[in-house]
């Protein structure tokens, strides 16, 4: 370690004598590369530490009307990482205590220095530094990636108790990381079946790698994530969990917005056979119907059969359309639009509805008008639809519809919340399907086809809702451009 670099050492003492006597010991060593300076005043000696001059220091204990210990100390609180060697005109076990908590690497009794012992503290001295800086530069490497995940990183004890969490851990759970240290993380885990798999795997310590599980924010949201833990033996022998938490949301999301999509294709492509093979001998019975001539003593019991025959082929006809107009989503005029004006002629179109069931509404929006491409006419039917089954969902005199919009930075957003009965979480993912209905006589198209027209307007729709608590539709529309900073 002597051998080979420059090693620059410097001597803090104020008596010029003792210098020389180290000076000389050090000189002596044999095949190291040494240069020495004297530094005999406590401020040069700080300036020299700040600068890092040398690489290796040593202090006497006495320093005029300083002392050795303070010099020590406050090398330490400027981040001094070069060695620190304490020297003393005779041996006390006090400070060479103190010395060492206070962060130096060694401790010398001036009188009994000799070259050889000068040469090993040097060498020990440059060697332990050398490795307590790699051992800091890989505790930063890995604590910045503790604390720069975006994904949740804890440790923890075998009942999960969290002692230590990375920033992440706030975002995604609520409370702050000093309050989120007191918690445990079950606290937190929506199922209590994934609680009792986690707690079984965790006392057979057996690592959990990518388990999907649904986690309880402070907010009461629902979040699914993958878990992944490990086993550690901490210093004092006990096991320690390490623990990752991916928040896979967004992407669930995603996968269920592609599904429901390649279901309603599907449909759609089903709508389109149904409706082309209906059709076709229906429009014969109905021109047969228009060509049918009843004898003349017919009773008024026939014409009445004739006229239902007749009413239902147009009826049968007019569904038929409706099933055609559905799966053409892409025949849309954009203009822009202000959200405000399209709910409000939404709300108007349910309103009659609402002042039946006595329904009382509540809306909240921005000053700012919100600005979309749309096709206002197929947008209101979209609103209108969710409006009215908000509306079909609530008890008559007790029901309240909250209406609100936000600004989020690269979309507006739009809620239809309800105090309703509710949809059974099984249900949700179907809730878009055609012809799936949870109502008596509802035919199942009105979701389905608001669900189509926000997704040809490129909207993300999604739905929260909790039994006999209500349901919240949220629907976000991307801005214009231009207008994401302008709104922010």
């Amino acid at each position: 370690m002597l051998k080979g670099n420059l090693i620059k050492i410097a001597i803090i003492d104020d008596d010029e004598d003792d210098y020389f006597i180290i000076s000389n010991y050090i000189n002596d060593i044999q095949g190291a590369n040494l240069r020495l300076e004297w530094i005999s005043d406590y401020q040069t000696a700080i300036d020299k530490i700040r600068a890092e001059a040398c690489n290796i220091y040593f202090i006497d204990y006495r320093l005029g009307n300083e002392t050795g210990l303070n010099l020590l100390k406050e090398a330490m609180s400027i981040g001094c990482e070069e060695p620190i060697v304490i020297l003393t005109g005779k041996g006390n076990r006090e400070i060479d205590i103190l010395a060492m908590q206070n962060g130096a690497t060694d401790y010398l009794v001036k009188s009994e220095l000799n070259t050889e012992k000068l040469e090993r503290c040097i060498r020990y001295s440059l060697d332990r530094a050398a490795s307590v800086k790699k051992l800091k530069e890989r505790e930063n490497k890995y604590r910045n990636l503790f604390e720069g995940s975006k994904d949740v990183v804890f440790i923890a004890d075998k009942e999960l108790n969290l002692a230590e969490v990375n920033d992440a851990a706030s975002l995604l759970f609520g409370p702050s990381k000093d309050d989120l240290v007191s918690r445990n993380l079950y606290d937190f885990i929506k199922s209590k079946e994934q609680q009792k798999w986690i707690k079984a795997s965790l006392e057979a310590q057996n690592n959990i790698t990518d388990m999907e599980i649904e986690i309880e924010t402070g907010d009461k949201e629902i979040k699914s994530c993958l878990l992944s833990v490990s086993f550690q033996k901490s210093t004092d022998n006990q096991w320690l969990v390490h623990g990752i938490i991916h928040d896979i949301t967004s992407i669930k999301r995603t996968e269920e917005i592609n599904l429901q999509s390649q279901k309603l294709a599907a449909n759609e492509r089903l709508m389109r056979i149904l409706a082309h093979e209906i059709r076709n001998p229906l429009n014969n019975i109905g021109l047969s119907i228009e060509h049918f001539e009843l004898p003349f003593e017919d009773t008024e019991k026939q014409r009445n059969l004739v006229n239902i025959i007749q009413r239902n082929c147009i009826r049968i006809n007019q569904i038929i359309t409706e099933l055609l107009n559905l799966t053409k989503p892409g025949e849309l005029v954009f203009e822009r639009h202000s959200l405000q004006e399209i709910l409000n002629e939404s709300i108007s179109s349910a309103a009659d509805r609402m002042s039946l069931q006595k329904i009382s509404i509540k809306k909240s929006y921005p000053d700012l008008p919100l600005e979309i491409e749309a096709d206002k006419p197929k947008l209101k039917i979209a609103f209108t639809n969710i409006l009215l089954n908000a509306v079909e969902a609530m008890e008559s005199d007790k029901g309240e519809l909250a209406v609100s919009m936000s600004i989020d930075p690269d979309a507006y957003t739009v809620s239809i919340r309800d105090n309703g009965v509710g949809i059974p979480h099984e249900y949700l993912s179907k809730l878009f399907e055609p012809f799936f209905t949870l109502k008596k006589n509802g035919m199942g198209l009105g979701l389905a086809a608001s669900h189509s027209i926000f997704q040809s307007h490129r909207a993300q729709m999604q739905v929260e809702s909790k039994v006999n608590e209500g349901t919240n539709f949220i629907i976000s529309f991307r801005k214009l451009n231009g207008e994401i900073n302008k709104s922010i």
